[in-house]
């Protein structure tokens, strides 16, 4: 093969430093860009954060002109941070606050001189929101279960056994194993243990039976919350019965029901339960009010997950007839350059150290221009998304229209990827509740006129016309399918059993009820 040298001229896009920081922080979600902002505070020294209340100079980097003035319009009341004056204090009163030269016997330092944290702690909630209240651990329901068996009097034994049963309790507070594993398991280190009172016994004496074993679970069933420690849902239920009073109305039966015929109760399937049970339909309603009252899983509430609130990162509200969006200011900290650091850097200077001041100034610059085009950037997509589905703002739900990523790249001028970074984890407050972007994509579904519909308003439907539905006959799929087609909607059964099941709405035999 013949070498030559050639020349080609051509374009491509390179991936800059600055390009990759731009979509990395494009594709954050408001927690990890607040951790990320953080983790630069701390690593650029060129970056200061802004105290409340102050401007922003004019030689920093913004949003355009454009999104500022929207935003003065749509902005709330600024709030006035200024501190207030403070009045001036006499040499001569501050004398009489001083502590005096002599002290009664009996008199206490709190008496004559009170400390800056007592003073200003009027408030009598302010030991609430302590530092050791905010970070205290949640209980758990192993916790909550050894609370009291610290409180109960059992034996050496009883309470090897009772520890051995609360392990094998699960979050949900059913037994992980079954109560034979955990006697094997409990005589396979038997003979490790000693209790006070009973070294001297040896051999079969001092051996652990199953009914010690049968006896402490039974202690344990009995603690709160009602029906934990139970092998599955029937035995859970029972205990929760049998902890009532003998006199609650329609206790026997809700006990015949459970014990023998909870398959057929689950199934819904009435008739056979009333003819198996001798129940009449009056009485077996009142039954099932009954049980539906218990708990299925009762430690579900003693180990509740602590709630994670979504913060928007872009607020719409209807101003003067207009939709109008605004970025939340609240997502991250106001960043400005150190002027002071900044003045260090010397252009013709070489060293080390003007070199490092040099390249954090340029990273710093870098770095805020990186956020200006997130705002502006989000601030773009969402403005579009929004006037795009106005009818959902309006009417709700049933109005929203299909839309997917190429219609909003082409009204903004960017790529599909570029919108998918953006919509990723983002959320908008509106008046008919908080969503996240991609909330607001969806597939078409056509219509009888030849038009498109939205699957999201025909999931909407779907849920009302179920909603609607009369208990004891309850729609099947193909009768939903029947009813959109009636409003000018085609859609398969296949289709409505596929969002019937994305909303999780059990099918039309397991949503039968009583009249």
């Amino acid at each position: 093969m013949k070498q030559s040298l050639q020349l080609k001229l051509g374009q491509q896009l390179a991936m800059t430093p600055q390009l990759q920081q731009a979509i990395k922080l494009l594709q954050l979600s408001t927690l990890d860009l607040q951790m990320e902002i953080q983790h630069v505070l701390e690593s650029n020294p060129m970056l200061e954060m802004m105290e409340e209340g102050e401007d922003i100079d004019d030689d920093l980097p913004r949003i355009s002109e454009e999104d500022i003035v929207r935003l003065q319009e749509t902005s709330n009341e600024v709030t006035d941070f200024s501190e207030p004056s403070t009045p001036s204090v006499d040499e001569d009163d501050w004398q009489d606050e001083r502590i005096p030269d002599e002290l009664a016997t009996d008199s206490q330092w709190d008496d004559v001189y009170q400390s800056g944290s007592n003073s200003s702690s009027g408030n009598n909630d302010i030991d609430d929101d302590s530092f050791e209240n905010r970070n205290a651990a949640v209980e758990t329901l192993q916790d909550h279960l050894l609370w009291q068996l610290n409180l109960t009097t059992l034996s050496d034994r009883d309470r090897l056994i009772a520890l051995a049963i609360i392990d094998a309790v699960s979050p949900s507070g059913f037994l992980n194993s079954p109560i034979k594993d955990i006697y094997d398991g409990l005589v396979a280190q038997w003979a490790s243990f000693t209790f006070e009172g009973d070294a001297h016994i040896e051999g079969e004496d001092n051996a652990l039976e199953f009914d010690e074993v049968m006896a402490v679970l039974h202690r344990v069933q009995y603690f709160d919350p009602p029906g934990v420690a139970a092998h599955d849902l029937r035995e859970c239920l029972l205990i929760q019965l049998n902890q009532l009073h003998e006199d609650t109305p329609w206790l026997l039966d809700a006990k015949l029901v459970v014990s023998e015929h909870l398959d057929l109760l689950a199934s819904h399937d009435y008739k056979q339960l009333m003819r198996k049970s001798d129940i009449r339909e009056n009485t077996l309603k009142k039954v099932i009010e009954l049980i539906q009252r218990l708990n299925p899983q009762p430690g579900a509430y003693i180990e509740a997950e602590k709630t994670e609130y979504v913060i928007p990162d872009v607020y719409v509200s209807k101003r003067r007839g207009h939709w109008m969006v605004e970025l939340n200011p609240d997502i991250a900290p106001r960043l400005r350059i150190n002027t002071n650091y900044a003045a260090l850097v010397r252009r013709a200077d070489s060293s080390a150290d003007n070199a490092f001041l040099r390249d954090n100034l340029q990273e710093a610059r870098w770095f805020l221009k990186s956020l200006e085009s997130r705002n502006e950037t989000l601030l773009k997509v969402a403005t579009a998304i929004i006037e795009h589905q106005r009818g959902f703002l309006d009417y709700g739900e049933e109005a929203m229209k299909p839309l997917v990523l190429h219609e909003i790249a082409d009204v903004v001028g960017m790529h599909e990827s570029t919108i998918s970074r953006v919509t990723t984890q983002k959320y908008m407050h509106t008046p008919q509740g908080v969503f996240e972007l991609k909330y607001f994509f969806g597939s078409h579904v056509s219509t009888a006129g030849g038009g498109e519909c939205s699957s999201t308003a025909v999931r909407t439907i779907i849920k009302k016309l179920i909603a609607e539905e009369n208990a004891g006959k309850p729609l099947s799929d193909n009768a939903l399918a029947d009813k959109l087609e009636e409003q000018g909607i085609n859609v398969a059964r296949r289709t409505v059993a596929k969002y019937r099941e994305a909303l999780n709405i059990p099918p039309s035999n397991e949503r039968k009820r009583l009249r």
